[in-house]
């Protein structure tokens, strides 16, 4: 089916519209956010990572209720002019609710169109929602995206702690307000704190104590990917163009990548429809490998994170690279920071990254860091077309040989600790040098005791399996070989290899294959200090 005949697409800029885009059917979390947090008169903040599906999600939360209740949607996007003033805020949102009112219920839109008068505005404005909320014979509901907008002016905070003390009104003398009052952004209320300059921390009272958590999962589960899918293939059959996908499988891949983060699956879907390919495993892959090659929002909104918060940068980096287990603390503000930008994710309470491609991407920033002050880009010119690739496949047992080869050349007798921090970010920009713009990898977000990393490799539609890991002792030796057996089994390989950087202290550690089960595993060893006479 050729693109300009076709209705609808894939969008990844802003948000997805019902009938113009395709989308995942979260019918199932709409009812679940209607029933657990909108009927029963909650209010909440929904607030997740850059382009997590909060507009959609609003949207679709007023389309559920456009005929139920007077739903007022507004946006900040765009809006700091209202900010300026006490005046200026009353009358703007005056105005975006008057518009919504003449839109949904013009009866009740006479008590917003007096202009708001100089003199305590605030508390003319107050009256009005208490009287569009005491006369109408619906609920209204308050919807407000984009609220980071608005963090920086206390204004705003003003008028949250006004909605908390009629909320609080509410609930102790039934008086009128919001039946619900919903907003959206990147920062949690709670962390509005984090913006206030510090003279004015002493003041700081949180302006929406009121607030229930909304633990809801966003993301998209596969079978929930599988339903955009459908939707896609349904059209293209009708369309005498089927493109014959195993819907479950390519669901379940997006989704190992991804971790089901909205925009991700959604680019991935993108690159895959618009390139023409035939939705195989081999096309996700590449669309993988493209997405993390391409421009992003999402990826840029990232790194300049990592610049504006240092101590952020530091804890990720340490997560993937010295695979630590970090247990979360609430409050401590750089892990809140990479669970408020979707970065990081919390797992029976220890932090990790949240999915597979930002590891990548992430990986990908810090050992371009790593290239610019080390000698590995020349060693790649020098080693280029030495057999790492034979017949379209990696030689990945040379590749270990020689980035074996390229450590005791420039790391040889390295403090053992800068090798144990960089080592494996060492090898991965080794192996990206190679595999870049035909292969990607993946890794893994197990952590363990011994401090392994599990990588993936991805290289025209085939997988080799590694293991880095540090050294320490055979016993923890044989449990890795345990464990990327495992790994072997599940994608059906029967050869794996493991790399491990070796103190060498007491006696040389010598590279080996390992004959296990039916499994073969080629180990090679760094060992990054001289053995000891």
């Amino acid at each position: 089916m050729e693109q300009a005949k076709r209705e609808k697409h894939f969008n990844t800029q802003g948000p997805c519209i019902i009938g113009r885009d395709y989308m995942v059917d979260v019918s199932g979390k709409i009812d679940t956010i209607v029933k657990d947090y909108i009927e029963p008169g909650k209010y909440f903040v929904i607030n997740r990572g850059r382009q997590y599906g909060k507009t959609t999600t609003l949207e679709l939360i007023y389309q559920r209720l456009k005929d139920t209740c007077i739903v007022l949607d507004l946006s900040f996007e765009g809006k700091e002019g209202i900010f300026k003033s006490e005046w200026d805020f009353c009358e703007g949102m005056r105005l975006f609710i008057l518009e919504r009112l003449m839109q949904q219920s013009p009866e009740n839109a006479v008590s917003f169109e007096t202009e708001t008068p100089q003199s305590l505005p605030m508390v003319k404005f107050l009256i009005q929602i208490k009287n569009l909320c005491s006369k109408s014979n619906k609920k209204i509901v308050m919807l407000i995206d984009e609220v980071d907008k608005a963090a920086d002016y206390e204004i705003f905070r003003s008028f949250l702690g006004n909605l908390r003390d009629m909320y609080i009104e509410r609930s102790k003398r039934n008086t009128p307000a919001f039946h619900n009052v919903i907003l959206a952004g990147v920062h949690d209320i709670r962390n509005l704190k984090k913006k206030i300059r510090p003279e004015e921390q002493a003041t700081y009272n949180s302006p929406w104590n009121i607030a229930v958590p909304f633990t809801l999962d966003m993301s998209f589960s596969p079978a929930e990917i599988a339903t955009m899918l459908a939707d896609y293939e349904n059209d293209r059959a009708v369309a005498g163009n089927p493109t014959d996908m195993d819907i479950s499988k390519i669901s379940e891949r997006i989704y190992y990548y991804t971790s089901g983060y909205p925009v991700m699956v959604s680019s991935i879907c993108q690159i895959i429809d618009e390139g023409n390919h035939s939705w195989t495993i081999e096309d996700v892959d590449n669309a993988v490998r493209d997405f993390l090659a391409g421009d992003s929002l999402l990826f840029d909104d990232m790194i300049k994170n990592f610049n504006i918060y240092p101590g952020f940068a530091e804890l990720t980096k340490r997560l993937l690279f010295q695979q630590e287990e970090v247990t979360y603390e609430d409050g401590v503000y750089e892990m809140d920071l990479g669970l408020m930008f979707g970065i990081f994710r919390n797992v029976n309470g220890k932090i990790d990254i949240s999915n597979k491609i930002f590891r990548t991407k992430i990986c990908n920033y810090f050992i371009a860091l790593e290239e610019m002050k080390s000698r590995l880009g020349r060693y790649m010119c020098i080693w280029e077309n030495s057999g790492f690739i034979t017949n379209g496949e990696l030689n990945m047992r040379h590749i270990l040989e020689r980035f074996n080869a390229f450590m005791k050349a420039e790391h040889r007798n390295s403090d053992e600790d800068f090798i144990e921090r960089e080592g494996r970010l060492i090898f991965l920009g080794f192996l990206r040098g190679i595999i870049n713009g035909t292969g990607n990898y993946a890794v893994e977000s197990e952590t363990s005791n011994y401090m392994r990393m599990d990588v993936t490799v991805f290289y025209l539609g085939k997988e080799y399996v590694l293991e880095l890991k540090i050294w320490h002792g055979e016993k923890k030796n044989d449990d890795a070989v345990d464990q990327i057996i495992k790994y072997l089994k599940a994608r059906s390989l029967s050869t794996g290899y493991l790399l491990s950087f070796a103190s060498n202290k007491t006696s040389p550690k010598e590279s080996q294959i390992i004959e296990k089960d039916g499994f073969t595993i080629y180990e090679e060893i760094v060992a990054y200090r001289a053995a000891e006479e």
